[in-house]
């Protein structure tokens, strides 16, 4: 009798056949975590996404076969569906199979999708978290997410609305967002902001002071890391001038605050907001 593709026990963890969705983590090699490094290791083909460095594949053998399957907003991208038939046709093939996908497959990396598709195709999935860059990026400055007196939770969001969606058809209400951020006391983690942050920083405007302050954090745990400090009321403001792009994170909350009076860190290419 077939086990259902739901039920994964630890002895199918790498055995012919199966697919594991692996985070990357948010770039640095160091931050993999064990499990992550050995099922990078044991794969005999791995499916890797754009934001993936070498020091990471640094970790496959060298008989696997690796497959650049590159997704980076703004640019040409692998299409989800041929991504997926990968998956399906290796798996099927008897291949251990890894899905390496940068920061955390669960956080905006659309391993729920592939998940939902593996499984419908009784192939057998598992996923390894990894480590995402909205928490790597304000912790390499110095700085919680979370703190007892400045934040009592935090909201990750993405920036970035599937393709059709608005806001008047179910995409992210970033005025209801601003309210609760402010009444409850919330750090928000905004991910592929940087293209519409003149419309984000509007609408959280409606809620928000102006003077709530920022952090923008490029390519965390990254040799060429930088950040800028601002406010919310100078965002757009903050990017243009010291020339920040994709890939980069948003941090607005209270939390930043202490950004200013901690030591930058080694190797960081740290820039400052006047």
């Amino acid at each position: 009798m077939n086990m259902p593709a739901a039920i994964i026990t630890s002895e199918s963890q790498f055995h012919p056949g199966t697919v594991t969705l692996v985070g990357a983590g948010p770039g640095d090699p160091d931050l993999l975590t064990i499990k992550a490094a050995k099922a990078i290791a044991a794969a005999t083909v791995l499916l890797v996404d754009d934001l993936v460095g070498d020091g990471v594949l640094a970790h496959a053998s060298p008989s696997a076969r690796i497959v650049y399957v590159g997704k980076r907003g703004g640019c040409k991208s692998t299409p989800q569906a041929f991504i997926e038939k990968l998956m399906i046709m290796a798996a099927r093939e008897g291949e251990v199979v890894v899905r390496l996908k940068g920061g955390d497959p669960f956080i905006f990396g659309r391993g729920g999708e592939e998940v939902e598709h593996l499984r419908e195709a009784g192939i057998a999935v598992q996923v390894i978290n990894g480590i995402t860059s909205g928490l790597a990026g304000l912790t390499s400055l110095g700085v919680p997410l979370t703190h007892r007196d400045h934040a009592h939770g935090v909201v990750f969001i993405t920036g970035h609305a599937k393709p059709g969606i608005t806001h008047e058809s179910r995409g992210t209400d970033w005025q209801q967002l601003a309210a609760t951020a402010r009444d409850a006391k919330l750090t928000l983690v905004i991910y592929m902001g940087v293209s519409s942050a003149a419309q984000i920083q509007a609408d959280l405007l409606t809620g928000l002071p102006a003077d709530t302050p920022l952090a923008i954090v490029q390519h965390a745990s990254l040799p060429q890391q930088r950040h800028a400090v601002g406010t919310l009321g100078t965002l757009t403001d903050t990017l243009a001038r010291e020339g920040l792009g994709s890939p980069s994170v948003i941090v607005v909350g209270d939390v930043v605050r202490g950004i200013a009076a901690v030591a930058q860190p080694a190797g960081a290419q740290a820039l400052r907001a006047a």
